[in-house]
């Protein structure tokens, strides 16, 4: 295998239209009975058990096994829901990226997100984007994307049945979180201007490529190569 691809979710791949945080509040409601919400808690490049977290802290909630399960499996139920109602899109070229990705059998192609594991397959399932991802690490049990990216990498040589070089690791999203991340795991990045960070802010973070978008889908290989 001579590439390890490990993608973020939000603002990489697809953008949900908001599930993700309309789930989040109504599974609030749902759960405790919260309503008329007000809370300002940043989302990007964080881990869903961070935010969780800040979410409960913020509304007085107690953390144990029995509210934090009730929460989680309320905000999937309510994800599929939301994916459905809210207008959501995969972003420019990334279908034609991950088919061509895909038709490559030295590139290998996992997950590396804040996500609750749930959640994210519920994405990429409703936007038909699953079937390229085999692995992955999630936000389910970490504050620190750091940790995440060390499980990613955990989970890529468990698939692959072997130590993976770490040169020959690939982090590709669109948060300086992401690109913190891969160096965490010694791996490179490509930053992609694609979510709520502009193209300077993710250059301060030193990706080792920066693009816009996947609009030329054949761009990335090239630039692993």
């Amino acid at each position: 295998m001579r590439y390890v691809c490990l993608f973020d979710i939000d603002g990489t791949l697809l953008n949900t239209g908001g599930a993700g945080q309309a789930a989040m509040e109504r599974a609030l409601e749902a759960a405790f009975g919260l309503v008329d919400l007000n809370h300002d808690i940043p989302a990007a490049g964080r881990t869903d058990r961070a935010i969780t977290s800040d979410l409960f802290a913020h509304h007085g909630i107690e953390l144990h096994d029995e509210s934090w399960n009730s929460f989680v499996t309320t905000y999937v139920e309510n994800l599929r829901t939301a994916l459905a109602d809210l207008t959501g899109t995969v972003l420019p070229g990334i279908v034609e990226l991950l088919d061509d990705l895909s038709s490559h059998d030295d590139v290998s192609m996992g997950l590396l997100t804040g996500n609750f594991e749930q959640g994210a397959w519920l994405k990429l399932s409703h936007y038909q984007l699953d079937h390229h991802f085999a692995y992955g690490g999630f936000g389910d049990d970490h504050h620190d994307r750091d940790d995440v990216a060390r499980t990613a990498y955990a989970e890529a040589c468990r698939h692959l049945g072997r130590d993976v070089e770490r040169e020959q690791v690939w982090v590709i999203g669109d948060t300086p979180s992401d690109i913190r991340c891969a160096r965490a795991i010694g791996a490179n990045v490509i930053a992609v201007a694609t979510g709520i960070y502009s193209a300077e802010e993710l250059a301060a973070a030193e990706p080792d490529h920066l693009v816009a978008d996947f609009s030329d889908p054949g761009m990335l290989l090239a630039r692993l190569n």
